[in-house]
């Protein structure tokens, strides 16, 4: 999972990336970075670290040009080294920087078709420089003749054909103008904004519909699965499906969980889904459980509160916010190792005795993905005095790895994963749990669109939309996960620490 922005203005662009990038956070916290052009050169800068760790005013001063591109990331294919931080840069053809939301699941292929076929070397780990070779090697093929929309279109196409899994991207070619196109599946979301100033019309495309707002864009639409978007560094925007074949099938667990509650995506608004797998989840434990001894409704704050409220209101029971958050920790979920995410949750949430003395407290969670957060947050709810604890999931169990960008890659690591219902609770404790089922949760999203007919619920049901991954995919995945990391060369720092930004002359 990560967040990714690019901007054809009639100013500066560099702060307006950062600042549309601090909308993303949310989506990536391991590193961040801004390329952007003057259409002469490329200029960058990257690096491990939060985007307002990563950038200071010297390198803010170092990134000119009216066209930009910028990225936060977590880690998932590759690791964490600072030299898989993006955009990746590359000078052939015409000079190309892009930004990569998803996962390859052929990378590995593609890689050695790159080396052998293409000549082209990969000098890292990570399905994005892939993905950008191949790019460029198709744009190459196609413009043979001189470089067009409709050649830049017909590379699109090409890319479609040889690329498997999830991906939204948005890049630059130089002197030309800005690249975007999303998988055929729809998989990863991106949207289009708009800007009328004095000056003319601005283009604005990111990860989610609350990074085009807060910039002051209207949101135009969503790019459809399949389609590739270019803007012309004066301005022109021109469209159009490059994928012979096209279906939407959206992440659920964007809203689920990923996305931030503000945002609308693929004619979903994420807040008003969360409301709704609430209502579901409330006729659940309705039909479940004895649920009138229950003294509390609680959230884990900040994405379950919506189907908290909601389960509280359809019960008839108390909503009390008992566990407060401190906002200077990260997001657990996509924390690197169990013992950082276990440190974190106390870090992160402390119980309010006062709310929990003598009650039982009905919890409400997103999603339970490991357990180490749930399991730890039952503790506190005890701890804090709690008289019974039952524990509700607005997702559904959590079974099956995540291959298409979110960072759940080993069966052995989901806590759901083979076990019952009744297994799980005894593990994290509680009382009892009751998880949403997924086809009301998928029931929650089509009351507000009927138009999406299905998703990628892939880590719920085992149902791969891709129709490349078999067991035995799975489980050289997961052997590649345990094995242990080969040490990957850092960017070079300058004097003060800190990786150095880079003008990338033509």
């Amino acid at each position: 999972m990560c967040g990714i922005v690019g901007v054809v203005s009639k100013s500066p662009v560099n702060q307006f990336i950062y600042d549309s990038l601090l909308l993303l956070q949310h989506r990536g916290q391991d590193a961040a970075g801004i390329a952007t052009t003057d259409g002469q050169s490329f200029y960058m800068h990257k690096g491990n670290g939060m985007v307002r760790d990563v950038f200071r005013t010297r390198n803010m001063r170092d990134l000119p040009g009216t066209v930009g591109i910028g990225q936060v990331r977590y880690p998932t294919a590759g690791s964490s080294s600072a030299a898989q931080a993006q955009p990746f840069y590359v000078n052939a053809p015409y000079g190309i920087v892009l930004a990569h939301n998803g996962n390859l699941t052929n990378w590995e292929q593609l890689k050695d078709e790159m080396f052998r076929v293409d000549r082209r070397h990969i000098n890292t780990t990570s399905d994005s420089e892939v993905l950008l070779n191949v790019l460029a090697h198709e744009l190459q093929e196609s413009s043979r003749d001189g470089l067009s929309v409709d050649s830049l279109f017909q590379a699109v196409g090409k890319v479609h054909s040889r690329l498997r899994g999830s991906y939204a991207i948005v890049s630059i070619i130089s002197g030309f103008g800005l690249l975007a196109f999303r998988d055929p599946h729809g998989i990863r979301p991106l949207c289009i904004g708009r800007f009328d100033g004095p000056n003319g019309t601005e283009w604005m495309i990111a990860s989610e519909s609350v990074a085009l707002e807060g910039m002051g864009f209207a949101f135009e639409r969503d790019v459809k699965p399949g389609e590739a978007i270019f803007i012309s560094n004066d301005g022109e925007l021109t469209s159009k499906q490059c994928a012979p074949a096209s279906s939407m099938h959206p992440c659920i667990f964007e809203l689920v969980y990923l996305a931030r509650p503000d945002s609308v995506l693929d004619g979903v608004p994420v807040y008003d889904a969360r409301l709704r797998m609430g209502d579901y989840l409330a006729e659940k434990i309705r039909r479940e459980i004895d649920y009138k001894d229950i003294d509390v409704v609680m959230p884990i704050p900040d994405s379950s509160r919506p189907a908290a409220m909601q389960v509280a209101k359809r019960l008839g029971l108390n909503y009390r916010e008992g566990f407060f958050k401190n906002r200077y920790v990260g997001r657990t979920f996509i924390m690197p190792g169990q013992a950082m995410r276990k440190k974190s949750v106390r870090q992160k949430l402390n119980a309010m005795r006062v709310e929990f003395k003598d009650k039982n407290v009905l919890i409400v969670d997103d999603s339970i993905v490991r357990g180490t957060t749930s399991q730890e947050i039952v503790q506190m709810a005890r701890d804090a005095g709690a008289r019974k604890v039952i524990f509700a999931s607005a997702a559904p169990p959590v079974k099956f790895p995540n291959v298409y960008g979110i960072d759940m890659p080993t069966r052995s690591e989901l806590v759901a994963h083979d076990r019952s219902d009744e297994e799980v609770a005894r593990i994290i404790g509680a009382d009892e749990l009751i998880y949403q089922d997924v086809e009301d949760m998928k029931a929650a999203v089509r009351d507000i669109n009927p138009a999406l007919s299905d998703f990628d619920a892939s880590c719920f049901d085992g149902k791969y939309v891709t129709g490349d991954i078999t067991p035995e995919y799975l489980n050289r995945l997961e052997q590649q996960r345990k094995a242990p990391k080969a040490p990957v060369a850092e960017a070079s720092e300058g004097d003060d620490g800190e990786p150095r930004g880079a003008q990338l002359g033509l």
